[in-house]
């Protein structure tokens, strides 16, 4: 049964979600599942943006056929070598042995190491500024190293405005039938899952999300079709704005994530002391949450969150809460 959904003029969603995986690289849970995207362009030339994770390759193999409809697949565009994209390259060079194969020239050099192939005068390496003319559509190369890998490009489709954007833009959850974001009836799901997916995944480097945010805003950006999570037809000025805080590593907003550790309830309440103090002085925008209780990932996320934090924390063994010191870890990192 195909799953298949038009985006834009000639462009189709063929991606699949997977509510069977508990945690996302085995680190970050997922309570909402995830989504792998790949998109499909049907021009004079055809093209696929990325493929999907192993573990849902069929109903993607199955969709990819029905679009094209005996046809031959021209290009795959390889925005992402991560396994979870890149798994099925293989199987489409096997199905498709014509097919050329547009990537960075270190995505070229992993696609070698990953699945031991000698493209030759299939491989097609793009830079910066480089195109690639499908008919009425033109694909246009921006690189975007380590967001959040070393061979990541992005490309812009000039005559829809669409962006394909790697892992950028990405978040948590299965899409549930809905590919875009403002089909969800709290849009703010939808953000908070994006900083989750930043926070967690791409956060560590701001600088060079900085990079490809200088250039993207030269494009005239009417979609964002990222990997993971929704297609952003809507509030795109805002999704920007957020990337630009998150990676300047300035908060969302005013307020305090007051995170404790607590064995016995005394560095609890004293957490609780604290937020009703604050309260009494007019702070509204708090979240009081238990390290012990409330998962690493979102605990990450609320600190980009906010613009203060407050960490309490008992000793153990002559040192910090186990739970607590992880936390301060991974925020190091």
């Amino acid at each position: 049964m195909k799953t298949i959904r038009k985006i834009s003029q000639d462009i189709y969603y063929l991606g699949v979600s997977d509510r069977r995986l508990a945690l996302f690289e085995n680190l970050f849970p997922l309570d909402n599942g995830v989504s792998y995207n790949s998109y499909f362009i049907d021009d004079e030339k055809t093209a696929l943006t990325d493929t999907v994770d192993r573990y849902v390759a069929d109903p993607f193999f199955e969709n990819l056929e029905s679009l094209l409809g005996g046809r031959q697949l021209d290009y795959l565009i390889v925005h992402h070598m991560e396994p979870d994209h890149a798994a099925n390259i293989g199987r489409l060079l096997e199905m498709y042995p014509q097919l050329k194969v547009v990537a960075s020239a270190k995505g070229h050099q992993m696609l070698k190491q990953f699945f031991n192939v000698d493209l030759g005068d299939r491989a097609i390496s793009v830079k910066d500024g480089d195109s690639l003319s499908l008919g009425k559509h033109t694909l246009n190369f921006v690189t975007a190293p380590m967001v959040h890998w070393p061979e990541v490009i992005l490309s812009y489709e000039s005559h829809t405005g669409t962006l394909f954007s790697a892992d950028a833009f990405g978040a948590f959850g299965a899409l549930d039938g809905r590919i875009f974001n403002d089909e969800d009836v709290v849009d703010e799901n939808w953000y908070n899952e994006a900083r989750r997916y930043y926070a967690n995944i791409v956060g560590k480097y701001g600088m060079q999300v900085q990079a490809a945010l200088k250039k993207a805003a030269a494009l005239d950006i009417k979609m964002i079709a990222p990997l993971h999570g929704p297609v952003w037809r809507s509030n795109i000025g805002d999704l920007l704005e957020k990337y630009q805080l998150w990676s300047k590593y300035q908060p969302e907003q005013q307020g305090v994530l007051i995170a404790y550790a607590s064995m016995y309830g005394n560095t609890e309440n004293a957490a609780n002391a604290l937020a009703l103090a604050l309260a009494d002085r007019g702070v509204k925008n708090m979240d009081v949450r238990d390290v012990s209780v409330t998962d690493l990932s979102e605990m990450i996320s609320l600190a980009w969150k906010y613009s203060h934090i407050v960490i309490a924390s008992p000793t153990y063994n002559l040192a910090l809460h186990p739970k607590m010191e992880h936390l301060l870890m991974d925020m190091k990192a």
